[in-house]
């Protein structure tokens, strides 16, 4: 379903859509002014579309190649409505194996060669190897191609949120500053994209300490290189701060002389946003310095970008000709503290989220007392390191993983805290009886976070923690959190709901066999249930209030029957947004959805460190009348499987 939606979100790129039709329409006038028959390769053709606009530009013949089976039986189909079948043939291979000369694939080589092959970072598809491998094997020499170029820029930034899911903070705890362990400070962490939606990262997030730089650019007429490269930019700061992050963005040039330009660009780089395409499929990149650089103004900087065939990893140095000439290009970064292997960038950033730690530290301080003994149960968590802080007599980190053990371990070395790894729900009594050898357990605390939960609710797997623990708390326990609430609010998208609407016709051309094989996609069960996304990624409008639809009390065990809950929304939709809020103490809750209240123009405010998720109703409601509507919804808890079955259902008033 991931796979068809980049799909469905390309072919809805009207802006996209448009460059590419008028850089092939001008390529094959090229070809035709110089006499020649134009023959096509379409590598990664997807639905046939880019074929299809070549035909209808007139070129004489198209060799469609789509490796992925069920798109390239939809683009044969689509091909055919469209009454193309003549004119291009759909070829269901990767390009490097498709055949040249008698009997092969192809005839002869082509002289237009037109490519989708982009990611976010430009090249994470391999769009570098089958270029070469095209231009070695598959097309003339001398070809014309779209895009026929691609160029890369790049921005020194100084940014405090950003670097946060890079880098362990310090933290204050009871007025003690917590420093992250000197292995982790060292580390220069994973070199791998972060792949964001920039044009959600306001700009007063962040402080440009260099112009926006051109790193580097590929020809794609021409014969493309896999093999490492590295391109450097000099300038000069433009302020003083810190060097710690790079925001990266490309364009296509889709003619020769850069007339045609399809750019990634942020929406803040626009002179009017609103008018800033939209894209989810090609969106911006953020790398990471491996250390951090103080910059002053004036400075004369070199910024310096390597790639290998299918990543980029960026650095930054003093400006030296004579440096240039002798050092070796940046080496890869790579970690080596595990705590980059162990935690994500959203994690980082929740680890790094001082008002959440806050409400945490305020929430042991009010319930542990001096002789408590406290058990942890969250992958990577530092509720230990603040319950140790804070006084208690005893404390135990239970582990999921091994390699989370190691780095808490690792962290902690110093703090008299004892872990434990194994933990499984079948086998407790055998590791579970030998946890606690001093005294039960007076306090069971948890995030909770767990590193396999994909949904909301899946941290529900602290409530069956805490029931197989049972034998080791004390009877009277404090479980922080004591409870947890499944809240809802249906909400209008702004852009996402672009990745379940029909494509219909695109760009005159019929492409309802996508639409279809979409639908059946859609009648599996998996289908019809919620899917998590970042909505602070992603603007919403709430259509109605937040509502807590189901709770669940931690101070209990998990139940051996189903919990059903009912109730409705008032407010037509395009879909329902989930999130859990745990229950800290009475008065102390923490939200992994809304972190403010909404405004009267429905405005949210999401938390960028969990995913919430997101219920798509099959047919957005359309209102008639005085558009009032209800969205009524049914959740049933399954204790056998720990998951949510949901069902929406919407009427009129």
């Amino acid at each position: 379903r991931v796979k068809v939606s980049i799909y469905i979100l390309i072919m809805l790129d009207f802006f996209q859509n448009e460059k590419y039709y008028q850089g092939i329409r001008e390529a094959v006038a090229r070809l035709k002014a110089r006499g020649e028959k134009v023959i096509v390769l379409d590598i990664g053709t997807g639905t046939g579309l880019l074929s299809m606009m070549a035909v209808t530009a007139g070129a004489d013949f198209c060799y469609a190649v789509e490796v992925f089976k069920p798109m390239a039986e939809a683009a044969q189909s689509i091909v055919e409505r469209n009454g193309f079948s003549d004119k291009i043939k759909i070829i269901n291979k990767h390009s490097t194996d498709v055949t040249v000369g008698a009997g092969g694939d192809m005839p002869t080589r082509a002289n237009l060669l037109i490519t989708e092959l982009f990611d976010t970072e430009l090249i994470g598809e391999g769009a570098l190897p089958s270029y070469e491998h095209a231009h070695q094997h598959l097309v003339q020499e001398g070809c014309e191609a779209v895009p026929h170029r691609a160029t890369v820029y790049a921005q020194l930034v100084e940014s405090e949120l950003l670097w946060g899911w890079a880098q362990l903070q310090p933290m204050e705890v009871e007025g003690v500053r917590l420093l992250p362990p000197p292995a982790v400070s060292r580390c220069a962490g994973a070199h791998s994209v972060c792949d964001i939606q920039l044009s959600q990262v306001s700009p007063a997030s962040f402080k440009p300490l260099s112009p926006l730089c051109t790193m580097f650019s590929v020809d794609f007429s021409k014969p493309v290189s896999s093999a490492f490269q590295s391109h450097s930019a000099q300038f000069v700061a433009r302020c003083s701060g810190r060097g710690q992050v790079v925001l990266s963005w490309w364009d296509l040039h889709m003619d020769p002389r850069g007339d045609v330009v399809c750019t990634m660009a942020p929406s803040w780089t626009y002179p009017h946003q609103k008018r800033a395409p939209w894209r989810d499929h090609w969106m911006q990149s953020v790398y990471f310095l491996p250390e951090e650089s103080q910059v002053t103004e004036g400075d004369d900087l070199c910024l310096t970008v390597c790639h290998d065939d299918y990543s980029l990893w960026y650095s930054l140095q003093a400006h030296s000709r004579q440096d240039q000439q002798t050092e070796a290009p940046p080496p890869r970064p790579s970690c080596t503290c595990q705590a980059h292997l162990v935690w994500t960038r959203p994690r980082f950033g929740e680890l790094n989220d001082g008002r959440r730690t806050e409400s945490y530290v305020q929430a042991l301080r009010s319930v542990l007392k001096e002789d408590a003994v406290c058990l942890s149960v969250s992958d990577g968590s530092l509720l230990p390191v603040f319950a140790h802080k804070l006084g208690a007599k005893k404390v135990y980190s239970l582990e999921n993983s091994r390699m989370s053990k190691q780095l808490i371990e690792q962290a902690f070395n110093s703090i008299e805290i004892n872990l434990c790894v194994s933990f499984g729900l079948h086998n407790e009594s055998t590791n579970l009886s030998r946890l606690c050898l001093v005294s039960q357990v007076s306090v069971l605390m948890g995030e909770p976070y767990f590193s396999t939960s994909l949904l909301p609710w899946h941290s529900l797997f602290f409530w069956y923690c805490r029931t197989a623990l049972s034998g080791l708390l004390r009877p009277d326990v404090t479980i922080l959190p004591c409870s947890a609430s499944l809240h809802v609010v249906a909400v209008e998208f702004q852009d996402l709901w672009r990745i379940r609407a029909p494509c219909g016709r695109c760009e005159g051309f019929d492409v309802t066999p996508m639409d279809e094989m979409v639908q059946r996609s859609l009648d599996f069960r998996e289908s019809r249930e919620a899917e998590p996304h970042p909505l602070w990624e992603y603007p919403c409008r709430a259509l109605s209030q937040s509502a807590a639809a189901m709770t669940f009390d931690f101070t209990q065990c998990v139940p051996s029957q189903p919990i059903n809950s009912q109730g409705s929304l008032t407010g037509c939709c395009q879909g329902v947004a989930l999130w859990m809020e745990y229950q800290l103490t009475d008065d102390i809750t923490v939200s992994t959805g809304l972190t403010a209240p909404i405004s009267e123009q429905g405005d949210c405010e999401w938390s960028r460190h969990r995913k919430q998720a997101v219920y798509f109703l099959r047919s957005p409601w359309q209102s008639s009348g005085d558009g009032r509507a209800a969205v009524s919804y049914s959740f049933t808890f399954e204790p056998d499987s720990g998951d949510i079955k949901m069902d929406f259902s919407i009427s009129s008033l």
